[in-house]
């Protein structure tokens, strides 16, 4: 048996009939071999987006490749396959690795709504007020890379990155609100990437000016971190997060929510709005995501808001068995064959 292997690099989006590359000559082989030993793709999950021709000994996009379905957020994304000869048997592993592109601007969750914020006039200055994370399907420079706010007197634009890289932001208060003056305010929060020509997306901030909060709800802790098994049945609790409000009455009366998410994390977790319990609501795959961190947000009827961020660790389950893929083939052999 002989083998080798050869690795092509190529933009995702490319048209059917697309050269990937000439595997004749990049394995050394004449068009006569090929057709001789009847070359063919054999294995690998994804040898559909390619075909082998034997006739002009190139490989060719035989299937639009969008590298988002292919690999998600997975980073270099490849796929790989095996071409066989016979007689006598050649085994050549080819991976292709299929670029990015950015065909993606940055989105939203809920798009076509605005975001809504009630905030007191009483508001200090420093008090932060976080906002929607963008999505962009695209990775690296292609992806999200910067947020812009609208210009304003009264708000300024904080940035925070994950540990994952992800950024997400905050509206930072730098003048006091008067709402005898201005009871509404309309801004804009625009994601952008880093692809040429940059794409961009846009979400409406609507904030509405309340009196006399002055007090913000606290969270007792800054992360809350939470250990699950993967495949939780929906409904398991995981964890409690507790807030506190130095203010009376309504003011003082917290309500918790999950900050408007995107990505895997989105539909997997819920809280419940009184006791601050959260509990699974989706599935949950080690093989997928081995760690989640997900916001959350305490806030009193003011329209004041604190947050705290949950970090969850999966702990892997048996739940997946070997795969074993076995490839049967036949070749004479002379009876008198030498050890």
């Amino acid at each position: 048996m002989v083998g080798g292997q050869i690795r092509y690099s190529i933009p995702e989006e490319m048209k059917k009939g697309s050269v990937i590359g000439n595997v004749a000559q990049d394995l050394g082989l004449d068009l006569r071999r090929l057709r001789s030993g009847r070359a063919r793709i054999v294995t690998g999950e994804n040898i559909h987006y390619t075909e082998l021709k034997t006739d002009k000994g190139i490989l060719v996009v035989n299937e639009r490749i969008d590298r988002e379905q292919l690999c998600g957020d997975v980073t270099p994304c490849s796929f790989s396959f095996e071409v066989i000869l016979e007689n006598p048997m050649e085994l050549h592993r080819v991976t292709v690795e299929v670029l990015d592109i950015n065909d993606h601007a940055p989105v939203f969750p809920n798009k076509d709504k605005s975001i809504s914020l009630e905030i007191s006039e009483s508001a200090v200055v420093g008090v932060k007020f976080p906002l929607w994370s963008a999505e962009d399907r695209d990775v690296g420079q292609n992806g999200l890379q910067d947020y812009v706010l609208s210009p304003n007197d009264n708000f300024i634009l904080k940035q925070h990155a994950n540990p994952d890289g992800s950024k997400y932001v905050e509206m930072v208060l730098q003048k006091p609100l008067d709402r005898e003056r201005h009871p509404h305010l309309s801004l804009k929060l625009i994601a952008v990437d880093g692809g040429t020509p940059q794409r961009s997306g846009t979400v409406n901030i609507d904030v509405t000016v309340l009196d006399a909060n002055d007090n913000e709800p606290v969270f007792n802790q800054s992360v809350y971190k939470a250990s699950v098994m993967e495949n939780t049945l929906k409904g398991t609790s995981i964890v409690t997060v507790n807030a506190t409000d130095a203010d009376s009455g309504s003011y003082g009366l917290i309500t918790y929510s999950l900050s408007q998410s995107t990505g895997s994390a989105a539909n997997i977790f819920i809280i419940d709005e009184n006791t601050g319990t959260v509990s699974v609501s989706g599935q949950i795959d080690y093989e997928r995501d081995r760690k989640y961190e997900v916001r959350v947000e305490a806030k009193d009827q003011g329209g004041l808001t604190g947050t705290s961020k949950i970090i969850v660790d999966v702990t892997d389950v048996n739940d997946n068995a070997p795969v074993i893929n076995i490839m049967s083939f036949s070749s004479p052999l002379s009876e008198d064959a030498r050890p």
